[in-house]
């Protein structure tokens, strides 16, 4: 079988969480099975880091898809050549984008509907391309693979969608978030904070990240209890540019009462990331919504305790090993840096509560799921022939 993929998100230095997902599970399932033929499909030129396996034959086609009208004509012009080219029997897209141009039965990863329930969150243009054509590849979709019980749900409410054709798919942990050593901790501190212990955001400086109500959170929290705990933001922000200069809300940081104690580093590489998560006191992650969280999830592997949101999807990775709050709420925010910051024995359940639980996501398993999505795919088309 000949099986293209939408690989337009795997950028150098710059994968981010869909970006992840798409690199771990075919780094796997090229590996894994050699008897299919893979069209990786760029939209830039390309790294060979990740041209996994032999039976892939990458394919730099169009341009960069940075902007709706973009995205429009790669998937509505440019893909429907490829796939007529490279004779593809199916079509897999990580990041959820399909061809309605095309009969070639296509797989959608599609990670959250967050642009339908917060769609001021978005610039007007992509607000309105999601809203759009993402109901329309639901339904043209064979099948589809999705992160979450929470995201098949709201699928399944909101458009329609047949339970019978939406598969879950949890996200992993890169393997190398494990619990640090006490000299990289106490390395890792020094570097950042002067060797203060800190809390720990990971993520975009997106609205939906609620990353404002997270800093007035931590206003609080030092008004009350001093500014020895510091605060880390470690991200990008995404539509518009200055990501290390505004929280999600475009506030400037100097707006922050205690401005000396938080540090925004902008993006970090994966090993320095590892260290950075590794080190923290605790990761502070209370987004409005979110289609899975994957910094719960690495945090909880590297033997962080977890501040999280009690809202969609995150009570399903968490469970019973991270602690929660209202992200609608700066005292309940505050409250959880308090508890864990000041109780050690809570902190220390949360961590071995967390350790065993960050074992049932793992990209292998991931990798098998989103694979066995595919053979199902596969052997239709087969049928049909």
């Amino acid at each position: 079988m000949v099986i293209a993929v939408n690989c337009r998100l795997l950028q150098k230095n710059r994968l981010e969480g869909i970006g992840w997902f798409t690199y771990e599970t075919l780094r796997r399932i090229t590996r894994d099975h050699p008897e299919h033929q893979f069209i990786f499909i760029f939209d830039r030129p390309y790294s060979s880091e990740f041209i996994f396996s032999d039976n892939i034959t990458p394919v730099v086609a169009g341009f960069p898809t940075r902007h709706p009208i973009l995205w429009l004509l790669w998937f509505e012009v440019v893909i429907p050549r490829v796939l007529r080219k490279y004779k593809a029997d199916i079509f897999f897209s990580p990041d959820g984008f399909l061809s309605l141009r095309t009969k070639v039965k296509s797989i959608p990863v599609i990670h959250d509907i967050s642009f339908v329930h917060r769609p001021g969150d978005l610039p007007f243009w992509p607000r309105v391309y999601y809203n759009y054509f993402f109901p329309r590849f639901a339904r043209k979709a064979y099948r589809i693979c999705t992160v979450s019980l929470h995201s098949q749900k709201d699928m399944n409410r909101t458009w329609d969608t047949a339970r019978a054709i939406v598969r879950v798919v949890h996200n992993g942990a890169n393997d190398a978030y494990q619990p640090l050593t006490p000299e990289e901790i106490h390395a890792t501190r020094e570097k950042y904070t002067g060797g203060k212990p800190y809390f720990l955001y990971v993520g975009s400086l997106h609205p939906r990240k609620n990353v404002g109500n997270l800093l007035d959170a931590y206003d609080r929290f030092c008004s009350e209890n001093g500014p020895d705990v510091r605060m880390v933001v470690v991200g990008e922000r995404m539509w518009k540019k200055d990501g290390r200069q505004k929280t999600d809300d475009g506030r400037k940081t100097s707006v922050v009462r205690h401005p000396s104690s938080v540090l925004f580093t902008g993006r970090l590489e994966p090993d320095e990331l590892r260290l950075v998560m590794g080190a923290a006191l605790a990761l502070t992650f209370v987004p409005w919504y979110e289609g899975f969280g994957i910094p719960v999830v690495e945090a909880m592997a590297a033997g962080v305790p977890v501040l999280t949101s009690h809202v969609t999807s995150l009570p399903e990775v968490g469970g019973e090993a991270v602690l929660y709050a209202d992200p609608g709420s700066v005292e309940s925010i505050a409250d959880g840096m308090k508890r864990l910051a000041t109780d050690e024995r809570l902190r220390d359940e949360f961590i071995q509560k967390g350790l065993e639980r960050s074992k049932n996501f793992n990209w292998d398993k991931t990798a098998r799921k989103v694979w066995l999505t595919i053979d199902t795919v596969i052997r239709a088309v087969q049928n049909y022939k």
